[in-house]
């Protein structure tokens, strides 16, 4: 069973930055597509960043919204998915979700069967 546990989150100015991290156990890491989601209050959950496992090591996929100012990353050795975030806007707010599939590249969440418990992160004004 793998375990999924999110780090970082808290509350950052607009323009300012953060950086997620989400710690995986009980599986085999490198094999799994990684994601990050978010869910705003009163909004569905939408995916965030992918990283997918390719044979040459990562690829990367963004949501247009977030696309030259988050960048997914992660590091097999230590079993660790990391989102920085940058360049912080109001409409970032939301709690965020790691997320592992059993694909080596998954973008719809329904391909995402291990989930961790969330991190708020909040942008103010």
């Amino acid at each position: 069973q793998v375990q999924l546990v999110e780090s970082g989150g808290g509350l950052v100015q607009t323009g300012g930055s953060l950086r997620l991290s989400c710690a995986a156990s009980g599986g085999a890491f490198s094999r799994y597509a990684m994601a990050w989601f978010r869910q705003a209050p009163g909004k569905e959950r939408e995916t965030v960043a992918v990283a997918a496992v390719t044979r040459s090591g990562t690829s990367t996929d963004y949501a247009d919204s977030v696309k030259g100012r988050f960048t997914i990353s992660r590091d097999n050795a230590k079993n660790t998915t990391y989102l920085q975030m940058n360049s912080l806007k109001a409409e970032d707010t939301a709690v965020y979700y790691c997320a592992a599939s059993n694909l080596f590249r998954a973008i719809a969440e329904n391909s995402y069967k291990y989930w961790g418990q969330g991190t708020q992160v909040t942008v103010t004004s």
